[in-house]
């Protein structure tokens, strides 16, 4: 058996960092009133025998504020890339132009807007529930190097504070992208 080490806070920090970046990237594909090219990011293309992201079928631009548009380089995915766009379920509808699609990106309606609030909602508490279980994680660390001798006792409760400090911080960071991804979704 492996001699016990004292646990390192900063691990447990940089797994609490990279669920509020999965939130960030999560709201970035979230349709605001604005065209952006990360909306596409979770379309995927049934293509040569296997499901691929758009941007590895055509390559994805904003030519304008309201529209984006999509320049396929294979001539026999058009069909397929415009296919997977309208079942998305992100309300777009292409028009084919050759081997480019136009999508115009609508207004959104006040029901619509409210959908995405909640789904952002969502986002987050999948969010806060991954740091919250980086933080069991962390605990579990701790009493275990407590119990092997590791650690006395006052550190270990040192750590624990310092490890509910860090998941305090993280879940604030994701109520505040929460927040800022509302007012976005909401402006009209």
């Amino acid at each position: 058996m492996a001699a016990a080490e004292k646990p390192v806070l900063a691990k447990y920090r940089d797994r609490m960092d990279k669920a509020v970046l999965a939130l960030k990237e999560e709201f970035s594909s979230l349709r605001t009133g604005r065209a952006s090219a990360s909306l596409l990011d979770q379309v995927m293309v049934d293509a040569y025998g296997s499901s691929v992201p758009i941007n590895q079928v055509g390559a994805v631009s904003v030519p304008e504020p309201r529209s984006i548009t999509v320049s396929i380089w294979d001539k026999a995915l058009v069909i397929s890339v415009e296919k997977a766009i309208r079942n998305a379920g992100l309300g777009l509808n292409p028009v084919t132009e050759g081997m480019t699609l136009r999508i115009p990106v609508p207004p959104l309606t006040e029901e619509r807007r409210k959908d995405l609030v909640k789904l952002a909602a969502k986002y987050a508490e999948q969010q806060k529930i991954a740091v919250r279980n980086v933080r069991r994680d962390a605990n579990d660390d701790l009493k275990k190097a407590e119990k092997d001798a590791v650690i006395t006792q006052d550190e270990q409760k040192r750590m624990e504070a310092d490890v509910q400090k860090m998941t305090d911080e993280a879940i604030k960071r994701v109520d505040d992208a929460l927040k800022t991804k509302e007012q976005e979704i909401m402006q009209v």
